[in-house]
C-alpha cells in the first residue's frame, strides 16, 4: 500500500520507500503484487473501507502481505479479521497519533485504533532505531515482533553548490509537522546575511499552514530569498540539490528522516532539529566527526546561533563538508533495506500463524 494514498505519485519519504521495496523484492525471491487503496487515510470513507476490506480478500490463506501502517493502523476492525488467515506485516513510517497539529480527541482515537492493529499482526516494520524502541514502548509490543528496515539512499554526484554557504535546501511537505514557519522565523533573524533559501515539497496537504507560511515569508521581507516551490522529483530535484551548499531542516518529528542522507548522499551537510530518528540518519562519519548540526527542537536561539555559525565560521563549515563525504561513502544503500524487509518477510512465511 503507499506511503501516501491519497496520491501515491506525489514525491514524498512514504511513497518513495514503498516504491523502492516493491521494486527490489523481486530481485530477491519474492513475487510481488502491488494494490493501492485510494482514500483519505487514516479516516477513510466507507467506500475505500470496502474496497481495503475486497482487496484483503483476495490472497489465499496463509499468503504474506505487507500493509503500510498509514492503511492497517486505521481499520484495526478489518485488518483483526483477515489476521487469521494471512500473514501480515504492517510498515510503520509515522505513528498516526504523533501527526502534529491533530486535536487531542483525534490523535488519541487514531493512537487507539493502531495499537489494536498492531498488536493483532506478528510483524510489525519500523523504518528506524528509534521509531521501533517507540512502538515497543509505547504500544506495549513484544521487541521480538518489531524490525528495524532503515531507508537506503543512492549515491549521487556531489552537489558543486554555490559559494560554499548561502545556498540553503529544505526539502520537505509544507505541513505543521515540518515547521517551516520556524526555519522562515529564524532566517529573519539572519536577513543581514548573504544567503537563499529554497524549500521544495508539497503545498497540497495542509493549505492553512501553507498560508500561513506565506505570510510570515511575504511579511519577514524574504519573499526575493526564500521560495516555495511545490514538490520536485527526477532531474529537477537532483539539480535543487546539486546546488545546494546547506540541507536545512526544521521538524517537530521525524522517524528517520530519508531527505537528510538524500543530503548526505550528495556530499552535503545537515542543519536539523534534533527529533526522533534524525540523529540516527544524520550518523557518524568514519572518523567520528557528525555531518551536522543538530538543534533542540524548540530552541529559535539555538536555531538562530546555528545559521550564524555556519555562515560566521569557514572552518565549521569545511569541517561539516569533509565529515559529510566521509558519510556519503558508508550510507547503506536501499538493497539493504528491502533485504531487511525479505527477511521478516521470510521469517513470517514460515512461522505458524498466529490468532488474532
Amino acid at each position: 500500500m503507499p506511503g501516501d494514498v491519497r496520491d501515491p505519485a506525489a514525491p514524498s519519504g512514504g511513497n518513495t520507500y514503498d516504491r523502492r521495496v516493491c521494486r527490489d523484492l523481486p530481485g530477491l525471491g519474492w513475487q510481488v503484487r502491488e494494490h493501492a487503496v485510494a482514500g483519505t487515510w487514516p479516516r477513510p470513507g466507507p467506500a475505500a473501507r470496502a474496497e481495503l476490506a475486497r482487496v484483503l480478500a483476495e490472497p489465499a490463506d496463509g499468503a504474506v502481505v505487507l500493509l503500510d501502517g498509514l492503511v492497517a493502523c486505521a481499520v484495526p476492525d478489518i485488518v483483526v479479521a483477515v489476521a487469521r488467515r494471512l500473514r501480515l506485516a504492517v510498515l510503520v513510517h509515522l505513528p498516526l497519533g504523533d501527526e502534529t497539529g491533530l486535536p487531542r480527541r483525534v490523535a488519541a482515537d487514531l493512537d487507539t485504533r493502531e495499537r489494536r492493529t498492531l498488536h493483532a499482526v506478528p510483524a510489525v516494520v519500523a523504518t528506524s532505531g528509534w521509531a521501533a524502541r517507540r512502538l515497543v514502548d509505547h504500544h506495549g509490543l513484544a521487541p521480538g515482533r518489531v524490525h528495524v528496515a532503515a531507508p537506503g539512499a543512492d549515491i549521487a554526484p556531489l552537489a558543486s553548490g554555490t559559494d560554499g554557504a548561502s545556498r540553503l535546501l529544505c526539502v520537505a511537505t509544507v505541513t505543521p509537522r515540518k515547521g517551516q514557519h520556524r526555519l522562515v522565523e529564524a532566517l529573519a533573524t539572519v536577513a543581514g546575511l548573504p544567503w537563499s533559501c529554497t524549500c521544495v515539497g508539497g503545498l497540497r496537504h495542509d493549505p492553512g499552514y501553507v498560508a500561513r507560511v506565506r505570510e510570515l515569508i511575504e511579511k519577514s521581507g524574504l519573499g526575493h530569498r526564500l521560495h516555495l516551490t511545490g514538490p520536485q522529483a527526477g532531474a529537477q530535484l537532483d539539480a535543487s540539490y546539486s546546488a545546494a551548499d546547506l540541507l536545512v531542516l526544521t521538524s517537530y518529528a521525524e522517524t528517520y528522516g530519508m531527505v537528510v542522507t538524500e543530503a548526505l548522499a550528495r556530499g552535503i551537510p545537515v542543519l536539523a532539529t534534533a527529533v526522533d530518528g534524525v540523529p540516527e540518519a544524520v550518523g557518524r562519519a568514519p572518523d567520528g566527526s557528525v555531518p551536522g548540526i543538530l538543534v533542540p527542537p524548540d530552541d529559535p536561539a539555538a536555531l538562530t546561533a546555528a545559521l550564524r555559525r555556519w555562515f560566521g565560521e569557514p572552518g565549521v563549515r569545511r569541517r561539516l563538508k569533509a565529515s559529510a563525504r566521509q558519510r556519503r561513502a558508508v550510507l547503506d544503500g536501499w538493497e539493504t533495506t528491502s533485504r531487511n524487509i525479505a527477511g521478516v518477510l521470510e521469517q513470517l512465511r514460515h512461522e505458524p500463524r498466529r490468532a488474532a
